[in-house]
């Protein structure tokens, strides 16, 4: 099943996807400040029933929102989670967390956040604020949604915790990433975390088998498979509960592979005009437009 968010007129649904169709049929509107996904979720989790479809439109009638408006934290992220992007980044002299080339590859999985409201959908323009960056990048990222929550979650029982999977595009400030050495602000612009175009849930794809891939203007930048991972779902979750309580709705971001605009030599940054597209097999595809 593929949950989507989206927009008619001014008013904000939820349906089921279906592709071949590019149809969407509508469940429920949303009311008040509740996240309706977030309600799905839940009560998916009760074995509840979907709510009855309101009626059935075309994707051409509507605007793609991301897929979880409010969760109940910032989007989790993993760096450095592919071997060859954790080399080029430590090659690139951006890199503040790691000393020299001996020390590329981390020990227990990099953890950090990005704040939800950097968000936008599947179509809408990343606004990079140029009065302050000049180092605009992108970062092609497998989404985990979480469903049943928890504290201290095993790596045996963690895909019991996974309600579906979507795509990310982690976009990165790298000079600010690397000026602050922490990473919280050069990844938190507000804008730099498109995501969609939809969740599918997790009884539907093989999230250790998944090409992620992600287009400059039609030039194809990335490309792996999450199989690659240096440290899989599973250890990404174990990890992140053993410190904080994971809930309904939960974001995680998985780790980008190689091919990142920092990792060239002149590095590819991102300029007004450029598109990037950035597609995960079994999903679905986003594409957004920089301004």
């Amino acid at each position: 099943m593929k949950i989507a968010k989206v927009k008619i007129n001014d008013s904000v649904w939820v349906g089921i996807v279906d592709v071949s169709a590019q149809t969407i049929e509508l469940l429920t509107e949303q009311q008040g400040h509740l996240d309706p996904v977030i309600t799905i979720i839940e009560q998916s989790l009760q074995h509840q029933s979907l709510p009855k479809i309101r009626k059935k439109v075309s994707f051409k009638e509507v605007v793609f929102l991301p897929p979880i408006t409010q969760p109940s934290k910032d989007v989790i992220c993993v760096g450095k989670n592919y071997a060859k992007h954790a080399a080029e980044y430590a090659d690139s002299g951006y890199d503040s967390s790691s000393t020299d080339m001996n020390d590329v590859i981390p020990d227990a999985p990099i953890m950090f956040t990005k704040a939800a409201r950097t968000m936008i959908g599947a179509s809408d323009d990343i606004i990079a604020p140029w009065n302050i960056t000049q180092a605009v990048d992108y970062e092609a990222e497998l989404g985990v949604i979480i469903g049943r929550g928890g504290r201290f979650i095993s790596e045996q029982s963690a895909y019991d915790h996974v309600w579906g999977y979507t795509v990310i595009n982690d976009m990165t400030a790298r000079d600010l990433q690397s000026r602050h050495e922490q990473w919280l602000l050069g990844k938190s612009i507000d804008t730099f975390c498109p995501i969609g175009p939809w969740i599918v849930t997790a009884d539907e794809v093989d999230p250790e088998d998944m090409d992620v891939s992600c287009w400059v203007n039609g030039e194809l930048r990335q490309h792996a498979n999450t199989h690659d991972l240096i440290f899989n779902i599973p250890s990404i979750i174990a990890a992140a509960s053993a410190s904080m309580t994971l809930c309904p709705g939960d974001i995680i971001a998985t780790g980008t592979p190689a091919g990142v605009g920092v990792g060239f030599h002149p590095p590819k940054f991102l300029k007004i005009g450029d598109s990037v597209k950035v597609e995960i097999s079994g999903i679905g595809a986003i594409e957004n437009a920089i301004t």
